[in-house]
């Protein structure tokens, strides 16, 4: 495992932002000492059958941010959501910062760019986005060092993001009653997702562990804040002994089952260029529904 630069004795404040429309919880991290913060997963509202793209819940999270007098340094992507489209362009617009997300980012825009037929103008080499991140990579959110875990299986650029003792796990974990994601999307593998989950695992049992979806599995309320300790015991995928092969098999029995998010085809264009709507040649905000390609 990477030697990363865990420091359990910072704890930002962590506010969560839950959209229902896709489940989806976003989060406003703020170093505890000063008023520098970064968003993490934001999300863009879309009503697909109407084609029409609006922004409350954004607007929500630059409201509390303005409301705090705090200033956004960053706007982080766990990793190219498939379940909803991210509010990154338009909350930098208003608030400044910097959009970073994995260095895998390519392997996606490749993948996918065959798929929706991306001309030539389409850049593959994560361009689109203000930073890149590697295995390790850190950066400051005010005078709080983060760093970035690189964490594939779910997709290939999915990274956890860890400020303090508190860390952003994306779509690698859910709650220890929902157990974990997918990992039958293009590029992603069931091994991979093991492995990574491992690597979370292996942080200190105190860390916070910050879950980008929760469905409420059995009735029960929306979550999103757990431990490490609390996965390692009781997440019904990966807790107590359960091995690589065990694994596998579940998640790919499971997703085999799986239907296709519904806004998985407006998702990816978007969030494959940074939350930026693709275009026509006359300018046009536009999106491409690929037959039979996913």
């Amino acid at each position: 495992m990477t030697d990363y630069p865990i420091d359990m004795a910072t704890k930002p404040d962590v506010s969560a932002f839950f959209d229902e429309a896709t489940n989806t919880i976003s989060y406003i991290v703020k170093d505890p000492a000063s008023d520098h913060c970064a968003v993490v997963d934001s999300v863009m509202d879309i009503d697909y059958a109407a084609g029409r793209i609006t922004y409350d819940h954004a607007d929500q999270l630059i409201a509390e941010i303005e409301r705090r007098g705090l200033t956004l340094d960053w706007i982080i992507e766990t990793h190219v959501h498939a379940d909803h489209l991210s509010a990154a362009p338009y909350i930098q617009q208003k608030l400044g910062g910097k959009i970073g997300i994995g260095s895998k980012i390519m392997v996606v825009q490749d993948t996918f760019g065959k798929i929706f037929n991306e001309g030539t103008e389409f850049q593959r080499d994560g361009s689109q986005f203000d930073a890149l991140f590697e295995d390790g990579d850190t950066y400051k959110v005010g005078e709080m060092t983060a760093f970035a875990m690189y964490t594939p299986g779910h997709t290939p650029a999915c990274m956890v993001h860890v400020m303090g003792e508190a860390a952003f796990v994306g779509d690698t974990l859910f709650m220890p009653d929902g157990g974990s994601a997918r990992a039958d999307f293009p590029g992603g593998d069931a091994g991979e997702l093991y492995d990574s989950i491992q690597k979370v695992l292996a942080l200190p049992d105190a860390m916070r562990l910050f879950m980008c979806h929760d469905y409420g599995p059995n009735g029960r309320d929306i979550q999103w804040e757990t431990t490490v300790g609390e996965e390692k015991a009781h997440n019904i995928h990966v807790g107590g002994r359960t091995t690589r092969e065990d694994f596998v098999k579940m998640r790919t029995e499971r997703d085999a089952t799986l239907a296709v998010p519904k806004l998985i085809i407006p998702s990816l264009q978007v969030n494959m260029r940074a939350g930026e709507v693709p275009r026509d040649e006359h300018g046009n905000p536009v999106l491409k529904v690929p037959v039979n390609g996913l």
